[in-house]
């Protein structure tokens, strides 16, 4: 038997007719059958050869359908309805629902006075005070505890639960911070800027951090650089390595909610290793996952680190948590030690 390999499909395919053809490129079809997403076309091979009968009414449709389904019979039940009542009708006893004597009590006058004529929602309120707390929702519970002097509920202890009424909170305003005129000030080493706020601006273009970060270099000013949910990647993340190695006098990091992969992530914690004035560095929330790799030597560098007091990222294992809330704990006892000298 010949290898299946050796032969030839060009030839194949020139010897087939047009229905052979049309036949193979129906099987070769690709279908997705389980994508709600796609048009009934596209899920489902066309299996009518019929030519249309006439352009598409919708709502002569709609009419045949209707008429089709008023048409339609209705199934007989099997068991005929025909208003019968059965079995005895419910008598209750003589004296059901009255409290015993030997249970009821006796108050005096006025209060009998003053219970009767109070409202559904003065007996809710005394309810709660009388730490009836099954009778109500927990909302009229402890507003009536919460009150003195007035009536805090003002439906009854039947009332319908409601939900809370939703809070409208305002929009965050969008950071109105100029990028390139503050990367013209890190560049100048303008003195007035200590705190570069770059904050969920997402048009900002990977060339321009990276030119932030290069300035960083020799900017001795900046105390403070963060650019969270900016949507910052590996060669932003390799150009803060670069920066962190150089500069002297940044204080705090913050890179949260970026797109930073574990191996720019392992090349910003290597770089840790020649910086000394860190004391901030957060990482947390970026779009992959770090991996167990980078987590143990993120947890290397912070025992090695003495100027880390504040650290930012959320460990998947319990080793590398450990080991790096041991070296905070350290690091902010020595600089409580020296505040204490």
């Amino acid at each position: 038997m010949s290898d299946p390999r050796d032969v030839d499909e060009d030839a194949l395919l020139k010897g087939l007719s047009s229905e052979e053809l049309e036949q193979l490129e129906y099987e070769l079809q690709e279908m997705d059958p389980e994508n709600a997403m796609l048009p009934a076309g596209y899920r489902q091979r066309d299996q009518t050869k019929k030519s249309p009968t006439g352009p598409f009414d919708r709502e002569a449709l709609q009419d045949h359908l209707e008429k089709q389904a008023l048409e339609h019979t209705d199934r007989d039940d099997l068991v005929p309805f025909t208003g019968e009542k059965k079995g005895k009708a419910f008598v209750p006893k003589a004296g059901a629902g009255r409290i015993p004597d030997s249970e009821q009590i006796t108050l005096e006058p006025e209060l009998e006075e003053a219970l009767r004529n109070a409202t559904d929602a003065e007996m809710c309120d005394i309810a709660a005070i009388l730490g009836m707390y099954t009778l109500m929702s927990n909302k009229q519970y402890y507003d009536a505890l919460g009150t003195t002097g007035t009536i805090a509920n003002t439906e009854g202890i039947n009332s319908v639960v409601k939900a809370d009424p939703f809070k409208i909170f305002p929009d965050e305003a969008p950071n109105s911070t100029n990028v390139e005129e503050t990367l013209d000030r890190i560049l100048s080493n303008d003195t007035g800027l200590t705190d570069v706020n770059l904050n969920n601006i997402k048009d900002i273009p990977i060339p321009t951090l990276k030119e932030i970060m290069e300035a960083m270099k020799g900017n001795t000013c900046v105390e403070t650089l963060s650019i969270a949910a900016t949507r910052s990647n590996d060669p932003v993340a390799y150009a803060c390595a670069e920066m962190l190695q150089e500069n002297t006098t940044l204080l705090s990091l913050n890179i949260e909610s970026n797109f930073i992969t574990g191996e720019g992530m392992m090349a910003l914690v290597k770089a840790m290793a020649s910086n000394a004035t860190l004391t901030e560095l957060k990482i947390d929330n970026q779009r992959q996952k770090l991996g167990d790799s980078v987590e143990m030597e993120i947890a290397g560098m912070l025992e090695k680190n003495s100027s880390i007091i504040k650290f930012g990222y959320h460990f998947t294992q319990q080793g590398p948590r450990a080991r790096a809330g041991l070296a905070i704990t350290r690091n902010n006892d020595i600089l409580r030690q020296q505040r204490v000298r």
